[in-house]
């Protein structure tokens, strides 16, 4: 008799790199080149879905309702399969995914799903683990994963092996009152994927060099937002993006996320900081568009500049988010 179906949901929130992931040590492992620092954002989320059925011939996907690509059922797959040989499984998944935010874009929404599919496929088994092991089991789907499972501000450790590599918090989400304003640029699916870019990192003469200052980065930025100091935050996170982009576009082949308005927005933001005193700087993660991080006091402002400046521009708007958890079954 086969084994009745185990289902979980779970929901987990996207996340913006302030000290940004690029370049793998170990591509199969997902350890990172250098460790990162990320904010969960609050209203950005994924909610997965994963049954365990004993009567599946092959594991099965929908994203937003529709039945997946071939190309994103691989990839969850692949992951499942890091599962059944961890928890020594053998049955297949049904897996239900919704986002409410657009995929793809460099929002990372692959962050947010692999976080979710990471807490639901072990719920739904009634594994329970440590936030650091569910960290590192993530990490195996996505690299940046790993960030969106511990709640607030979060550090995560490179470390130099598998057991090492993980995230954890470092501040809760209240400790400051951040604001993430999102300049939609562009809601096209990126024709070059994060892990793809994670391959090709150590082919830019700039990755070194990024990589060997990235600690020090990291120190400064995790000081300034634990003393809530916008002025050396916002130079600091700025600079990180660029150093990252110098690298994506200096690769082989390189990689231009960058569009003409998320140069425009990118100049604006810094004379908005500079000249008329708004606490705001950019970000961007592998995409086009635009994070605006500023104080809650400067969010309404800056919403309506990015407004002024592309018409038309869509918006997206999050504070510091909680970590991943599941949802209580209906």
């Amino acid at each position: 008799m086969a084994e009745a179906p185990q289902s979980a949901t779970a929901r987990a929130h996207s996340n913006i790199a302030f000290v940004k992931y690029w370049g793998n040590r170990d591509q199969r492992l997902r350890l990172p080149a250098n460790s990162s620092l990320s904010m969960n954002l609050a209203d950005l989320h994924t909610t997965t879905t994963v049954e365990w059925d004993g009567e599946l011939k092959a594991d099965t996907l929908a994203i937003n309702g529709s039945i997946a690509a071939d190309r994103a059922l691989k990839r969850v797959a692949d992951y499942l399969d890091v599962l059944r040989a961890r928890f020594k499984i053998r049955r297949f998944a049904r897996v239900s995914s919704m986002n409410n935010f657009p995929m793809g874009t460099g929002i990372a929404s692959s962050a947010s799903a692999f976080a979710a599919l990471a807490v639901a496929a072990s719920a739904a088994l009634g594994i329970r683990m440590s936030e650091r092991e569910v960290s590192i089991l993530a990490r195996m789907g996505s690299g940046s994963a790993a960030r969106s499972i511990p709640a607030g501000f979060v550090e995560w450790r490179a470390g130099d092996s598998h057991e090492s590599s993980f995230a954890q918090s470092f501040a809760p989400p209240q400790h400051w009152n951040l604001v993430d304003i999102i300049a939609i640029v562009s809601r096209e699916h990126k024709r070059t994927g994060s892990s793809a870019g994670h391959e090709t990192a150590d082919s830019s003469v700039f990755q070194p060099a990024r990589v060997k200052s990235a600690d020090e980065r990291l120190r400064s930025v995790k000081s300034a937002i634990m003393r809530r100091d916008f002025e050396q935050f916002a130079d600091l996170v700025e600079e990180d993006s660029n150093l990252m982009h110098a690298v994506m576009m200096t690769s082989k082949p390189p990689l231009f996320y960058w569009e003409p308005l998320s140069l425009a927005i990118m100049t604006a933001v810094r004379s908005w900081r500079r000249r008329d005193n708004l606490q705001v700087c950019y970000t961007l993660d592998a995409g086009p568009n635009v994070h605006c991080i500023c104080a809650a006091s400067d969010a309404d402002a800056v919403a309506s500049r990015l407004r002024a400046l592309a018409g038309e521009l869509d918006i997206m708007r999050s504070s510091a988010g909680d970590g991943a958890y599941v949802l209580p079954a209906d």
